[in-house]
């Protein structure tokens, strides 16, 4: 059996939509590689020894979209966007959890992609790139959601484009300004 197409994923989570529950198991396998590979690629810029693993962000991510039964899902791009955002969020929570734990210590870091490369540090505080990400989005929403559809989502531009309802071209030009306005942001912070 092939790789599922984009219609047939975009279908069942349609379906999902209106109350069939039997589309929610269909789905699930279909995407589940994907987001595997998408917290697998999170999980490999943590620190070795990290203690939240692949598996776990999936599971994670997972109960947390079933509990999400009012998304108006769209098509698979979009599925993979909100997947993002929990994905984002659940490391800033799991980063900010540990840390509340050892008063002091520095916050788990973060190797972004090449596609995606904030800072010439060998690593971005996860916690300080969501407040920053927060910073961005109440200057430019826009692309703030560019930035988090391409690093914790891991969509492509066009599938950023898809989901934004905007042009390419838009999408990598506003990716690079908000590299630059969140290399700044970041940089300006003082180090703990």
């Amino acid at each position: 059996m092939g790789e599922p197409s984009s219609s047939d994923v975009t279908q069942l989570l349609l379906a999902w939509n209106q109350g069939e529950e039997a589309a929610l198991q269909k789905v699930i396998p279909l995407v589940h590689a994907e987001l595997r590979r998408l917290a697998h690629h999170y999980m490999s810029g943590e620190q070795t020894g990290h203690t939240l693993q692949t598996t776990a962000l999936v599971n994670e991510t997972y109960m947390r979209l079933v509990d999400s039964s009012q998304v108006g899902w769209q098509n698979r791009a979009h599925f993979f966007a909100i997947s993002a955002q929990l994905m984002r969020r659940i490391l800033v929570d799991f980063a900010r959890s540990r840390n509340r734990f050892k008063r002091g210590a520095g916050a788990e870091r973060v190797n972004l992609d090449e596609a995606m490369v904030i800072s010439e540090a060998p690593g971005v505080d996860i916690v300080e790139l969501d407040r920053a990400l927060g910073r961005l989005a109440a200057v430019d929403s826009q692309k703030s959601q560019i930035v988090e559809l391409r690093f914790f989502g891991g969509l492509t531009f066009e599938e950023v484009s898809e989901v934004m309802k905007i042009p390419p071209t838009t999408v990598r030009r506003d990716l690079r300004l908000a590299q630059a306005w969140l290399l700044r942001e970041i940089d300006k912070q003082p180090t703990s």
